[in-house]
């Protein structure tokens, strides 16, 4: 063969295998974009609802035949939306509270015997009683306190506008004051009175607890009263005792003994009445000195006893007059 056949043959085959590949690489291309095509198609044409209801069928049926775990929770597919861009996007609103439906209260149930309950919760139930008892302790004698308090403010105001009357008016007091057989304090006319109260401190309440009523009686002349041996003594001691004023004239013999003695007693009297808070028992103490006879006596009142009625019979047992004083008294 000669060089210019071989030149032409090669040339030949240059051409088609050129010609090969230009159709080679146009069917790629279109087979490419054939499946590019398919591709956008299906996924255009992709339900993920559809999607999603295939998958639960497939998970439903693997559980049912013992393939999956019963634990395990499929997870809902949602739907995210595409991304704003920055410039358009808007604040998220803040979370709204989950609004929960309040429990239904619970029926009360009773506190359990203490023998039941631990050692605190007993301890704690003891206190709770403890307190309760103060408590109600404090109260009642607050309440005590205060009724007593009362009555003697009562008593004050009626003892002072007594007083203030009696001052004025001096009435004779119809009472004879027995000091033996045949001697007697009587006759006696008033002189003059006072009526006074104190408190207690006001750290302690500053109640009132005692109320002090006295007054003086006088009459004309005195007693001359002889007394010998022994008995002188006993019979200064018992003038002593009822606040009498006396002078004494002593007849001594050779040794210095008192044989005999000569009192003068001058016709006065010191009346005196207190009235004494006793708050620990909740009652009124009266004592009185002088006041029915010679010497001391002593009255315990309730404070509900303390009204208008007794206080006009004790003014009425000052003034000598009948009274039902200690009846009104022992209620």
């Amino acid at each position: 063969m000669s060089d210019s056949e071989k030149t032409g043959q090669i040339s030949a085959i240059s051409q088609a295998i050129r010609a090969k590949r230009e159709r080679k690489g146009t069917a790629l291309r279109e087979d490419i974009d054939a499946l590019e095509a398919a591709l956008i198609a299906d996924i255009e044409a992709f339900d993920l609802d559809a999607a999603e209801r295939r998958a639960r069928r497939e998970y439903l049926a693997n559980t049912g035949a013992g393939m999956a775990d019963p634990e395990l929770v499929f997870p809902e597919i949602v739907p995210q939306r595409p991304a704003a861009p920055l410039a358009e996007r808007t604040p998220e609103p803040p979370p709204v509270p989950e609004l929960v439906a309040p429990e239904p209260a619970a029926a009360e149930v009773p506190l359990p015997e203490i023998g039941s309950l631990g050692l605190l919760d007993q301890l704690r139930r003891q206190a709770e009683i403890r307190q309760r008892e103060i408590h109600s302790a404090l109260t009642e004698r607050t309440a005590i306190n205060e009724a007593v308090d009362q009555a003697l403010k009562h008593i004050f105001f009626f003892l002072h506008e007594l007083v203030q009357q009696l001052n004025i008016v001096k009435p004779g007091i119809p009472r004879d004051y027995v000091l033996s057989e045949q001697h007697l304090l009587n006759c006696l006319d008033w002189q003059e009175g006072f009526a006074d109260y104190r408190t207690q401190s006001q750290s302690a309440g500053a109640l009132v607890e005692l109320v002090t009523f006295s007054y003086h009686l006088k009459g004309k002349g005195s007693l001359l009263i002889e007394r010998d041996g022994a008995t002188v003594e006993r019979f200064r001691t018992t003038l002593f005792d009822y606040g009498l004023p006396f002078t004494c004239k002593e007849f001594k013999n050779e040794r210095q003994y008192v044989e005999r003695a000569e009192f003068d007693i001058r016709a006065e009297v010191s009346v005196s009445a207190r009235w004494r808070a006793d708050f620990a028992q909740g009652t009124i103490a009266l004592e009185t000195r002088n006041l029915e006879r010679l010497g001391s006596a002593l009255h315990t009142l309730r404070p509900r006893a303390i009204d208008q009625a007794l206080l006009d019979d004790f003014g009425r047992l000052v003034l000598g007059q009948p009274n039902r004083f200690r009846e009104l008294a022992k209620r």
